[in-house]
């Protein structure tokens, strides 16, 4: 596990982000979840790049996860801040290329909020299980705030003994092991009312965003909605769509993902394809 360093800019603070870089070729990195991180993931069995061969793959904690610092103020979550950890995090590791980002949940408003801004640092995106986003935000909004405060009341174990009650995605394994958050306990409220005021960026923003998309899905979950995944998918210029219902579907993903990267990989013949700058 490295670290890399940077300043954020919210609260002037330092943010040490942990993360992995493995293999050689072209990179790609991985963004997890809220409450999640590199290890979580994988014990959930959500790391869709495990092992790919032939590319360079970067894991990294998002601030405030896992093995990550992070700011004790809601305002230092919102996506566009941890779209600037990204940008910076690539500049120090793939200065010379474009990458391919997946990203999982926040890992998708992290990626599209970078992506938009800098869509030269792209080649290729993918956007796992898209979060409530515009208009279902504002009953997500409630949702995490109502977390913070019962976190902040009655603690995490009892937070976890009422998410455990929650039914799963039909195309989440139903033997899937529950996992407590990768987050400090009194760091978690921050977080929840962070995630509760941002936002994937406006509409008309995506639609000039012409960078190669997959948009893979899940029905039935009120917090990853399929709405979000197909206005997406109607916005976004050069975008796929595919929408899980059991978890064979799911079962799918990274060999999508694999093919996706081929395909990138056929576009461009084989050459480094150098940012623009």
């Amino acid at each position: 596990m490295a670290r890399f360093d940077l300043t954020d800019r919210t609260t002037g603070e330092r943010v040490s982000l942990a993360y992995d870089d493995e293999g050689e070729g072209s990179a790609v990195v991985q963004l997890h979840g809220l409450t999640s991180s590199r290890a979580r993931d994988r014990r959930l069995g959500l790391d869709f790049i495990a092992g790919m061969p032939g590319h360079r793959l970067i894991h990294y904690d998002a601030r405030g996860h896992g093995h990550s610092t992070g700011p004790r103020v809601p305002a230092a979550y919102a996506w566009p801040r941890l779209a600037e950890d990204l940008l910076a995090l690539l500049d120090q590791l793939v200065p010379d290329e474009p990458v391919h980002a997946v990203g999982k949940s926040m890992g998708v408003g992290t990626v599209l909020h970078a992506a938009v801004r800098h869509p030269e640092r792209f080649s290729g995106l993918t956007l796992i299980i898209p979060p409530t986003a515009w208009a279902s935000r504002v009953s997500q909004h409630d949702a995490y705030v109502h977390n913070a405060e019962v976190i902040e009341r009655r603690g995490l174990r009892y937070w976890s003994s009422l998410e455990k009650r929650l039914p799963l995605p039909p195309a989440v394994r139903p033997d899937r092991p529950f996992t407590l958050p990768d987050v400090e306990e009194s760091l978690l409220p921050t977080l929840y009312r962070g995630a509760a005021a941002t936002d994937l960026p406006p509409v008309a923003d995506l639609a000039d965003l012409d960078v190669p998309t997959q948009i893979l899905g899940w029905i039935d979950d009120p917090s990853h909605p399929v709405s979000t995944a197909r206005t997406l998918h109607e916005v976004l210029p050069d975008s796929r769509l595919a929408i899980a219902r059991t978890p064979a579907d799911v079962g799918t993903w990274s060999a999508r993902i694999a093919e996706q990267l081929e395909a990138a990989g056929e576009r461009v013949g084989g050459a480094v394809v150098r940012a623009r700058r």
